[in-house]
């Protein structure tokens, strides 16, 4: 039941997938009982005990804001910090409202004003990130400004991972200059540990064209081939079946082993902004987890996402804003109903 994403905040199916971790964090679990102040003498805790998860992973997250709503960084930095990861946030745009609105304003960043942010960062020694997250870039200069700061993030930490969701287009549709494509595929990608691209953008990537099993497997060994050791594929849609989006996840564990894994969701029909950056932002936080896989991480993934949408939809409002507040236990405890499956 996954609905769409937004990449420049334009609508987008986004279904979900995932993979294995890289990291080796302990992530030790605490148990506190905590008394509320209006309890009253003698009783027993109100609220009982907590799992708190720990983690030291620390990322960067560079894609973009909007004052109301929630997509870019509104929609990736606090279910990250719900699964205990520290977020550092620089926003590519500043907008009142994602683009799927009637009318918007703001600002774009531009690649001198990024450099000059992540400078700053260098001068006070606050670059040591074990993870940098991408989404919406929407010019060839921020991207090649990006390139420079993996650059400098890897100088201070040579094991900084990089998760790159390359928000180009959907559906047939480019909605970024068509030079980001090339900028993409030739110097993004093979920096990056985790790619997550769409039908779409998995077919500009590799220029292969996809329409079954067989078309995803080439293309997500393609893309391994490129650099990066974790390929999802997302809002996968089949001309045969209209009613079900497909997830794929591939993991390369050597040099001719993948595990791959497929899930299959029941389609929305409604537009839901800002999913695919949220599922960019919960597959980070799982992979952060050392005992948590591949499967168990894209079923979480889902499950959580599943039950945002659902409680978006519920709520009736007009614009579909993502009820991700209200929904922060499902983020952090997510109930899993369906199970992905090895192909």
């Amino acid at each position: 039941m996954l609905g769409t994403r937004v990449g420049k905040e334009a609508p987008r199916f986004h279904s979900s997938c995932l993979f294995d971790g890289h990291t080796n964090r302990k992530m030790p679990v605490v148990n506190r009982t905590f008394h509320s102040p209006l309890q009253a003498k003698g009783t027993q805790p109100i609220l009982g005990v907590f799992n708190f998860a720990m983690t030291d992973a620390r990322v960067l997250s560079i894609q973009s804001h909007v004052v109301h709503g929630y997509v870019g960084n509104r929609s990736a930095v606090f279910p990250l910090q719900l699964l205990g990861v520290e977020v550092d946030v620089l926003n590519t745009v500043h907008l009142s409202n994602h683009t799927g609105y009637k009318k918007f304003r703001g600002q774009r960043m531009d690649a001198a004003q990024l450099e000059e942010v992540v400078l700053g960062l260098e001068e006070n020694d606050l670059l040591n990130y074990s993870h940098l997250l991408t989404g919406y870039i929407g010019s060839p200069g921020l991207a090649q400004a990006i390139v420079n700061t993996l650059t400098k993030l890897r100088a201070k930490n040579k094991d900084t991972l990089y998760v790159c969701d390359p928000v180009m287009g959907d559906e047939n549709k480019l909605y970024v200059p068509r030079e980001l494509v090339d900028i993409y595929r030739d110097q993004i990608i093979p920096l990056a540990d985790i790619v997550t691209p769409n039908q779409f953008e998995c077919e500009l990537l590799t220029g292969l064209p996809m329409t079954c099993d067989t078309d995803v497997i080439q293309a997500c060994r393609h893309l391994h081939g490129m650099g990066p050791k974790i390929v999802v594929i997302s809002s996968f849609l089949t001309s045969d079946d209209a009613e079900t989006l497909f997830i794929y996840a591939s993991e390369k564990i050597s040099g001719t082993e993948f595990q791959q894994f497929k899930m299959e969701i029941p389609r929305l029909q409604e537009y839901y902004s800002g999913t695919g950056d949220l599922f960019a932002a919960l597959l980070l936080g799982w992979l952060s987890r050392p005992d948590v896989g591949l499967k168990s991480a894209v079923e979480n993934i889902v499950a959580s996402i599943q039950a945002v949408l659902k409680r978006t939809s519920a709520a009736q409002s007009a614009n579909r804003e993502l009820k991700l507040i209200q929904s922060r236990h499902d983020l952090e405890f997510p109930t899993v109903t369906i199970h992905a499956t090895a192909f």
